[in-house]
């Protein structure tokens, strides 16, 4: 979505190139729940990835190979089991930064009053913070959205190499993504080895009402379409 608002670039994210949206929305799809219409995710992101840079490209098409030969059953039953139940997979990016604190929760309302300068709405059943979403809002406002995984660059490392012990085929779509962003840099670097070594800030208040289902006892299965 093209609002026409001018935006200051940081340092740390370069102004996007024109094939960062359409990589963007790809990756957001198959982030998605593999609902009845993930079949036509996979057919997109086929295509999608023609157009693509190779270190982008590459993963997309490893995890569509492996989702086409996967039972559409073993497929949603492996997202559930990986997403919404493995707190070190977890696709809310501001978890990463502030665990369930309550900076956590101002974290979520920053995120929806970014999304709502840019004439950007949530459907009901969304989640500011999680990576599909946070990737289809970067494929509308590309400024902006670079702005914001860059700012997530440790958290998204972080999941990418969660998602990678785990052999998960979801991995892939983490590097697809990691290969549209800046390389790690030095303070990237240590907040990814402080996370891995102290994990998150552990203060169980103030999230609502923006908690995320992933804790919560009867978690939303799916995330974002």
């Amino acid at each position: 979505m093209n609002t026409g608002r001018k935006r200051k670039q940081t340092s740390r994210a370069a102004a996007p190139r024109p094939w960062q949206p359409p990589a963007w929305q790809t990756q957001s799809l198959l982030l998605g729940y593999p609902d009845d219409g993930f079949a036509e995710h996979l057919a997109l992101a086929r295509r999608a990835a023609g157009t693509l840079p190779d270190p982008v490209a590459g993963p997309l098409l490893r995890f569509t190979a492996h989702a086409e030969r996967t039972a559409p059953a073993d497929l949603a039953a492996a997202y559930v089991a990986t997403f919404d139940h493995r707190k070190r997979c977890c696709p809310y990016l501001t978890y990463y930064a502030h665990g369930d604190t309550r900076k956590r929760g101002m974290g979520l309302l920053k995120l929806k009053q970014t999304y709502a300068a840019a004439g950007w709405r949530l459907a009901d059943d969304e989640l500011p913070d999680h990576l599909a979403v946070v990737l289809e809002f970067a494929a509308a406002d590309p400024a902006e959205g670079a702005r914001l995984l860059t700012d997530h660059r440790a958290g998204l490392e972080l999941l990418r190499l969660a998602l990678t012990d785990d052999g998960s085929p979801w991995a892939a779509v983490l590097d697809s993504v990691s290969a549209t962003l800046p390389a790690l840099a030095g303070d990237d670097r240590e907040a990814v080895l402080r996370l891995a070594a102290q994990g998150p800030p552990e203060e169980q208040v103030g999230l609502d009402p923006y908690a995320s289902p992933v804790f919560l006892p009867d978690p939303v299965v799916g995330g974002p379409r």
